[in-house]
């Protein structure tokens, strides 16, 4: 398997529109607008009012959704999901929104997160009688609707989403109604816009501009919105505890053109570039980022300390997502088909390596080889976001604790494994300063820097990590 140049994966992103008569059209631009919070599986739900129909398929947006596909998407109102596999693994039936038919309707879930307590939940339910016809964790929230002994739907929501235990972002649709539904930690990013009489609701704000849909607020943690053709009508269906947004949404996942609780992202790591700069000032001729996402840290560390900002590394945007296996002896050069040293810029130069994180090691140690492969003097490492030790349960890929190098190396260790001369990490504070937050101020969840978590972690959900090590 060809190495990535990123570590680090997103789970999901959900888009959800009511009231439009071409949702299933504005959800496949939102969708693709959200593309990069996940490539393995797309679908979209669609409700005429009667029923709902549902078109999903293990691909891009773009090759998932072709002129016949969204020709049988007819209705006023859409979910949609993109998805990257963690829980649960990839598959068919594992690609959302995750349709359900019973005598009394039919229901949709489209989830972004990731459940801590699913084992646990699926025990009890399979102990009641349940079939799970998926090994994604969202298929939870179905059973435990059908079972709450609620009649009506509302009531039902509220009382499963009471039981769960982690990071989630739902949007649930049946044939008359809309509801969205966030985690009483705020975990997952999550925003309300409307575009003439529609409501649209995204992951990420960025989906809004693509279709023109003008921002109204963010979802509160706790929240359960219901939107249906009277109106959307807001309840709190747990007590909202400290706001946890996860800190890699503006670190990493978020797109830089995205708002997050009111704070642009590309701002954000400009900000934590600028304080990189103040907390490693490094002698140098030149800093680069590693493109996309460290590019707006690295303007910032350049702005701060003075020295020029150049493209010395370029990412090559037509390679897919998968292409042509390489043979062995060419497999620890499979990086260079998606990134690039640009001789002209780095030669003869001391560099500043900009990147976001560092995950295993492996990435960072050929991106600094190939920096002075192309006649870089020196390259010097700086990283906008703390080292990360622990892996997060709540939807992001980091693997586990034994594959995540800062977890049991020290800084000069890991330089040495990379070949960096010198490495350095942004802080803690400096990390949460940048967003203009003191540090110890609640409002991001920082577990997979600190270890320490906002929900309880579950024995069950341990143990899985500990498997995939």
């Amino acid at each position: 398997m060809l190495t990535e140049i990123k570590g680090l994966n997103e789970e999901c992103g959900v888009f959800g529109v009511w009231g439009h008569e071409d949702a299933a059209r504005l959800t496949y631009y939102g969708l693709h607008a959200l593309q990069h919070r996940g490539q393995e599986g797309t679908g979209i739900v669609v409700s005429d009012g009667q029923k709902l129909k549902c078109v999903k398929g293990e691909g891009l947006v773009t090759e998932i959704f072709t002129s016949d596909k969204m020709a049988q998407l007819t209705g006023t109102a859409a979910i949609g999901h993109v998805r990257y596999a963690t829980a649960g693994g990839g598959g068919y039936e594992n690609v959302q929104p995750l349709l359900f038919h019973s005598q009394s309707g039919s229901l949709a879930l489209a989830h972004n997160g990731n459940l801590v307590n699913v084992n646990s939940l699926k025990h009890q339910l399979e102990a009641q009688g349940s079939i799970f016809q998926t090994s994604s964790d969202t298929e939870v929230l179905a059973h435990l609707i059908r079972r709450s002994g609620y009649i009506d739907k509302k009531d039902q929501v509220k009382s499963a989403l009471s039981v769960l235990k982690g990071a989630y972002a739902y949007l649930i649709m049946t044939e008359t109604e809309l509801m969205v539904a966030l985690d009483p930690h705020g975990l997952r990013p999550l925003s309300l816009a409307a575009l003439g009489d529609s409501y649209i609701v995204a992951s990420e704000t960025c989906a809004f501009d693509v279709i023109g849909a003008e921002y109204i607020r963010d979802i509160q943690p706790g929240e359960l919105l219901i939107i249906n053709d009277e109106g959307l009508k807001s309840e709190q269906f747990a007590v909202s505890s400290t706001k946890s947004m996860c800190m890699m949404e503006y670190v990493y996942f978020s797109r830089p053109d995205s708002n997050i609780l009111g704070f642009n992202v590309h701002t954000a790591r400009k900000n934590m570039g600028k304080r990189l700069a103040v907390e490693a000032p490094i002698e140098a001729d030149v800093v680069t980022g590693v493109p996309d996402s460290s590019i707006s840290a690295a303007i910032g560390y350049a702005e701060a300390s003075g020295i020029p900002y150049e493209m010395g590394l370029i990412k090559n945007k037509y390679v897919g997502r998968t292409f042509i296996q390489p043979t062995q002896s060419l497999r620890e050069q499979g990086v260079k088909m998606k990134l690039s040293a640009v001789r002209g810029v780095v030669e003869g130069k001391r560099v500043v390596m900009v990147d976001d994180s560092i995950v295993r090691g492996t990435t960072s140690r050929r991106i600094v080889r190939m920096l002075k492969d192309a006649g870089a003097t020196e390259v010097h490492v700086v990283i906008s976001s703390p080292p990360i030790k622990n892996p997060c349960y709540y939807g992001i890929d980091t693997s586990s604790k034994e594959e995540l190098i800062a977890s049991d190396k020290s800084v000069e260790e890991i330089r040495e494994i990379i070949g960096a001369d010198s490495l350095t990490f942004l802080s803690v504070k400096g990390m949460v300063e940048a967003l203009g937050q003191t540090e110890g101020a609640h409002g991001f969840c920082l577990g997979c820097f600190t270890g320490n978590y906002p929900t309880e972690i579950y024995p069950d959900t341990l143990q899985y990590y500990y498997q995939r090590g």
